[in-house]
């Protein structure tokens, strides 16, 4: 898959209008009862980013960037201003022989919950914890993957946890601009929509 490890311009996103989406079929039978089927076992991010432009150097930016990925062509990173971080996450237990450990960020409500696997984390945002106290040297990230890996293996029963930030890796739902000229040096984008992709 084409990826572009870039950021896609953090204070556009800031105003970005988006979030979780899922995909779930929903059957009523004649008695008004209903069947729901979950279809994605986890939820895909989207977003609308035109609500983030505020000036035309920030379009003028935009346009550098589509033209950049291709429209569709390219996936690239994007900060989630609403949820882009982890502290004190819980990535597993040392059993004396893992190394890796993949960052995933949890989120729970009552016994219920989801695992979201982490593969875009920001490069010097990762704090590893092992038993609770963090760890200066002996490790080190994939920024691509979000593997955490040991030189030497936590031992059999030892916490492994993490403080990070992250990105989202998507790419343009569109491959067309449709830019409006209000006025000389005045430019509006009506629908800009971004979409995650798994990888």
């Amino acid at each position: 898959m084409s990826f572009h490890e870039i950021q896609f311009p953090p204070d556009i996103a800031y105003g970005a209008q988006g979030g979780p989406q899922y995909s779930t079929t929903v059957v009523a039978t004649a008695s008004g009862y209903e069947q729901r089927n979950s279809i994605w076992v986890a939820s895909r991010m989207s977003w609308n980013v035109a609500t983030g432009l505020k000036n035309q150097t920030q379009l003028d930016a935009l346009i550098a960037f589509f033209r950049s990925r291709k429209g569709r062509a390219y996936g690239f990173r994007f900060k989630d201003w609403s949820d882009y971080q982890a502290t004190g996450q819980a990535l597993g237990t040392g059993d004396g022989a893992t190394k890796n450990f993949q960052l995933v960020k949890s989120y729970s409500s009552g016994t219920y919950g989801e695992t979201r696997v982490i593969k875009k984390p920001v490069t010097g945002t990762v704090v590893p914890y092992l038993a609770g106290v963090r760890q200066t040297s002996g490790w080190s990230v994939d920024a691509t993957t979000g593997i955490l890996s040991f030189l030497t293996p936590p031992a059999v029963g030892i916490a492994v946890t993490a403080d990070f930030q992250f990105d989202v890796p998507v790419r343009f739902d569109t491959d067309s601009m449709a830019v409006t000229l209000e006025q000389l040096n005045l430019s509006q984008w009506q629908s800009i929509p971004i979409i995650e992709i798994r990888i």
